[in-house]
Formats: structure tokens, sequence, C-alpha cells
């Protein structure tokens, strides 16, 4: 059985006010060319299908382009609700789609849904778990008090009959932590305290776990509870990830083998960092494509008039722009400025400039100040 794994496509996002949807395109019809090159017997979609719980009529549209796709290829879709999802939204229409087998799953309704493939070697049940929160399972469980979300996973997977002969994989969307802390990104929304960790150990029942939730493509305490990934780089702390699909192999019992496949963005984001006038330069701009994303820190030390403005000239997908200088680096070592009111006006000012700055009033524009302050007193 061999399948892709793919989780927070989040389309229709937006990064730093820039549409990705001509991105989210151009990756997804890759994973359809992908599908028929490695002809996978499945695809699994862990969450986040769309970045908002109502998305753009153009969002939809992509997504059931995307869907078609995978209809017109035979192929089964796996595909729980995330948390930037809505639950309804995603479970509509999903009687019908299961004719094509598309399995759309948005809400929790007391039982996992469960959905047979069949290979050579036998059966693999495919459990379909979507995002939970204690208040959706607390309906279905009176009798138990559950306040954090790994009692309410492990309530709800203690209500199912797990056949541990047979091979089983659950698709799920929750923020799974194995010994050690994941790698994060600001791209994802997670409650800070810790109280929607839930350990990897509630999931030893399965042979595999196809996570979403983190964007940065990793195992969760053993290699068989994975993290896919988001498909594409929704934030410059994402840059050094490597984006892209897991190819799942599921031989018999016990022999699990994972393949990354990467994506290929029409655009790839970057951050680059130094004095705008290198920056600029004909050198640094051919050194690679000028239409990335880019994240530029500026690390002039005097003034620039309209920094945006050249930057955009030469990189005209710039999406952030950050200043690091001596002004910048302060951090507690600014002078504050002399109380000491006898010190001449043209000294004062020197001061204020440098707390303000943190750089010295230069000899141009120290004896510009001393002239306007002659200029005044006369």
């Amino acid at each position: 059985m061999k399948f892709f794994h793919l989780a927070d496509l989040h389309i229709g996002k937006s990064v730093h006010d820039m549409p990705m949807l001509k991105e989210q395109r151009h990756v997804l019809l890759q994973v359809l060319s992908l599908a028929d090159e490695r002809e996978v017997d499945a695809v699994i979609l862990a969450g986040d299908l769309y970045d908002r719980a109502v998305p753009s009529a153009e969002a939809v549209e992509l997504f059931d382009d995307f869907l078609t796709g995978l209809a017109e290829r035979n192929l089964p879709v796996l595909a729980i609700a995330g948390n930037h999802d809505s639950p309804e939204r995603i479970a509509f229409g999903g009687r019908i789609f299961r004719d094509k087998k598309i399995y759309l799953e948005g809400t929790y309704q007391g039982k996992l849904p469960r959905v047979e493939l069949w290979d050579d070697l036998g059966r693999v049940n495919v459990w379909l778990m979507p995002f939970l929160r204690p208040a959706s399972v607390r309906p279905y469980a009176p009798e138990k008090e559950i306040r954090t979300y790994e009692e309410a996973v492990r309530t709800v997977l203690s209500r199912e009959e797990i056949d541990p002969s047979e091979r089983n994989v659950l698709v799920a969307h929750q923020l799974v932590i194995g010994s050690g802390e994941p790698e994060r990104s600001d791209s994802e929304s997670i409650s800070v305290g810790g109280q929607e960790s839930i350990p990897y150990t509630v999931f030893d029942r399965f042979d595999y776990v196809a996570l979403g939730h983190l964007h940065g493509p990793q195992a969760a305490g053993r290699e068989a509870v994975r993290y896919g990934g988001s498909p594409l780089k929704y934030s410059f702390s994402e840059v050094r990830q490597n984006k892209g699909l897991t190819v799942v192999e599921l031989r018999e019992k016990g022999n699990l083998h994972l393949t990354h496949l990467p994506l290929t963005p029409l655009h790839e984001m970057r951050e680059i960092r130094g004095p705008i006038d290198a920056l600029t330069s004909p050198e640094v701009v051919d050194g690679a494509p000028a239409e990335d994303y880019i994240r530029a820190v500026l690390t002039d030390d005097e003034e620039l008039v309209d920094a945006v403005g050249r930057m955009r000239s030469v990189y005209p997908n710039l999406l952030r722009l950050d200043f690091e200088n001596r002004r910048t680096k302060g951090g507690g070592i600014l002078k504050q400025p002399s109380a000491e009111s006898r010190k001449p006006p043209e000294e004062l000012f020197a001061e204020f400039y440098e707390w303000q700055q943190n750089l010295p009033l230069d000899g141009e524009k120290r004896e510009l100040i001393r002239r306007l302050l002659e200029e005044e007193c006369r």
C-alpha cells in the first residue's frame, strides 16, 4: 500500500498581504503529476485544508479542482478538518463524495470513521480523526471528566476496536510531541502553555499516524508518527524547511518505508541581509531570482530615504523590510541624556540625538544644528 501524506494546505492564505493562490495551484498540480508518476493508491490530507473557516470563492474553486483531479485518477482521498477549517463546511456533501472515494470528515460524532483500503497483503484500516477539542468529545463520554486535549484523544481512541493484527493508519490534526521540543514556525496557530500537546505514545496501536498542525515535516517520537508539513513556506521562519510531501509505503505488518518528495514553488522565499547599496548591486541581485519572496534586513547605520522603494525597484516581491544596525542593537546600552541643565543647547541636542539614534552626532549634522541654534537666538 503506497499513499501520499500531505497536510496544512492552507488554501487561500496570504503571506504579508501577498496572496498565495497561484503558488498553491502550482504545487497542487505537481501533486497530481507525482501521483501519476509514483502510482500511489491513495492521498491523505491531514487537516487545515483552508486557511480560514470561511474560505474565499477562489480558494474553494482551487480545492474543488484538486479533488476533481484526484477523483479523475480514481484515487481515494482521505481528508480531515484542521483547526483552521470550518468542520461543517468540510463535512458538507460527504455522503455524496464517498461514491467517488473522497472521504471528508469535519466533525467528531461519537465514532471515528474507518475506511478500508486493500492491497495484495490484505486490508489497511484508515481511521479519520478531525481536529478534536475537549468540548467536542464531552457529549459522547459524559461519564468522564475531559479537560485536556490528551484526555479527549485518549477517550476517542479507547472507544474504537482496533485490530492489532491488521495494518492501521490514523489521520489526525493535533499537537503531538515526542521526547524533545518540536520544530515550530510563527505561521502556526498553537496556544501557549502546552495544554494542546499530546504524547506520541497515545498512538502506539497504529502502524502510521499521518499528522497535520506543524508546518515543518518531522517525526514525533518515532518515525511512524509524522507531520507532513505544509507544501509551501508560509512565513520567513520556515525559509530553511524542506517543503514537500511524504510517500508512505506500508508493506507487511511492521515494515514501513517513508520517502520525502520536494515540491517546487513558483517563487522561493528567502532572506537577504546587508547594506542597501550592496543588496541592490547587480552582483547580488543577479545571484538569485529577484522575483523571490524577500525579507530584507538592512544594516546601514545612516538614515535611508525611501528604502522600501529602492528595494522594490529590484526585488518586486519584497514582503518584509527590517533594520539591524547600531541603533536597533542598542539593547540597554543607550546612554540617557544628561540632566545637567547648564550644558549648552548644542551639547544637549547632541546627547538627545545619540540617545535616540545610538549614534554620535557627526560633524556635518553638528554644524547644521549649531547654525540653526545661532539663527534662533538672534
